[in-house]
């Protein structure tokens, strides 16, 4: 059935729930906060997407690791795929998706690298297997099989023992500077609610404002 005009109309009647706030590092907090406590598995996984030398775009899922008014923090390792375009272009978007409270975040900005003491300790914090994983782990060249894999995690495990295990050379953290920052929320006949932070580079104010959906 399609929905009649009043219909439309009780879809504001109970507004007081849409999107409200000034800053935008803040509102996204409180919206992770809420998705921690919602989401079954990652509630800090976002989509990113970057794009190679040629401007063909390529997006993967990642896990966001920390933020605040600096920017967004992922990590990888620098001679992935991801590693190598954003190498070429270090700019990036990124989405979070929470289907539970049918809510996305979506951010854009340059991008640049932590810190190495950032990036150290973020990586000791890591589970050991995790650690020994990114020594073992040519990320996005081939493989000839899995078992291949298996062993290459066996040689970085021996080599390392029981020691302590050094963060690589080619893994690092990066972090997304936003100048765009859309908050979206579900409404009823697609009359979504979405509030849009932008600035013209991550050292400027932000300017805010209502997109139609």
């Amino acid at each position: 059935m399609n929905p009649t005009n009043d219909d439309v109309n009780k879809a504001f009647e109970h507004d007081d729930d849409a999107i409200k706030g000034d800053d935008p590092f803040a509102m996204f907090g409180e919206w992770l906060a809420l998705a921690e406590g919602k989401e079954i598995n990652d509630a800090n996984a976002m989509a990113l997407a970057t794009s190679d030398a040629s401007g063909l775009p390529d997006v993967r899922m990642v896990l966001l690791k920390s933020f605040d008014h600096d920017g967004f923090v992922f990590y990888s390792n620098t001679e992935s795929q991801k590693g190598q375009e954003l190498a070429d272009n270090m700019q990036a978007a990124a989405v979070l998706h929470w289907k539970s409270l049918r809510r996305q975040v979506r951010i854009r900005g340059p991008v640049s690298l932590v810190a190495d003491a950032e990036a150290d300790a973020y990586f000791a914090s890591r589970a050991r297997a995790s650690r020994i994983g990114a020594w073992a782990s040519q990320q996005s060249r081939p493989l000839a099989s899995r078992m291949e894999l298996v062993k290459a995690v066996g040689i970085e495990a021996a080599r390392f023992g029981i020691g302590e295990i050094p963060r690589p050379p080619y893994w690092t953290g990066y972090r997304i500077a936003p100048v765009y920052i859309e908050f979206w929320m579900d409404k009823p006949f697609r009359l979504h609610d979405r509030l849009v932070f932008t600035r013209p580079s991550p050292a400027a104010p932000w300017r805010c404002g209502r997109r139609y959906p």
